[in-house]
């Protein structure tokens, strides 16, 4: 019997919800609507397909090389060991700005790297876009000499949107290592002894793509 708790860590992908400042809501609606599907099917029997017009980055979502580096591995090419049922760690920051210090005592070789920084109670706000808290150039460089596998955050963004390099993001995925933005709930996470999961779709000449993000404890 599986005893695992499971805890969700995504947030819910709903018509007219802005993820990032600048990019569309996704817009919902149906292809094949419930009422029109009674002329096709058997009587009593009715399906509804949906439709969901987004970009990619919309929701909790994973970024994978090619999302900054033409010649890195898509959505496609990532391996399912950098995405699924990895040996995790929290870590707990206050701040805007978070240092590699934030993480020097712990042990990251081989693990997701999930950054609490408390963000998402601002989710669907407009303070959601403002001021948020970030990891600073040298926790990157940190994070990937030390062997993390992937690296989560509950915030906005995981560098400084006004710092055009975007440095989290290429030093991060410039290594292969794939980063999930817009986390939510990891205030309900220990600080390890979980292993965690966010897995997208398997879609060919693409870098991002929306996850369902899980912990299981």
């Amino acid at each position: 019997m599986n005893d695992k708790k499971l805890i969700d860590l995504s947030h819910t992908v709903e018509q007219g919800v802005v993820t990032y400042k600048g990019l569309p809501a996704p817009v919902m609606c149906d292809f094949l609507s419930r009422e029109d599907s009674r002329e096709i099917y058997a009587e009593g029997t009715e399906f509804q397909i949906g439709k969901i017009e987004m970009v990619a980055n919309t929701g909790t979502y994973v970024d994978s090389p090619f999302h900054r580096f033409a010649d890195g591995c898509d959505l496609s090419e990532l391996r399912l060991e950098q995405l699924a049922d990895l040996e995790s760690v929290v870590v707990r920051v206050s701040g805007r700005r978070v240092p590699a210090s934030a993480f020097a005592d712990l042990d990251v070789r081989g693990k997701a790297v999930l950054v609490h920084t408390g963000w998402a109670r601002h989710w669907a706000t407009e303070q959601y876009f403002e001021g948020h808290t970030f990891l600073a150039e040298d926790a990157a460089v940190w994070l990937r000499d030390a062997g993390a596998v992937l690296v989560g955050i509950d915030s906005y963004n995981i560098d400084d949107t006004n710092d055009g390099r975007r440095p989290l993001h290429t030093t991060l995925l410039g290594a292969g290592i794939p980063i999930c933005e817009h986390m939510c709930n990891l205030e309900a996470l220990p600080e390890s002894g979980f292993r965690f999961s966010a897995v997208p779709v398997k879609v060919k000449g693409m870098g991002t793509f929306p996850v369902r993000a899980w912990a299981a404890i």
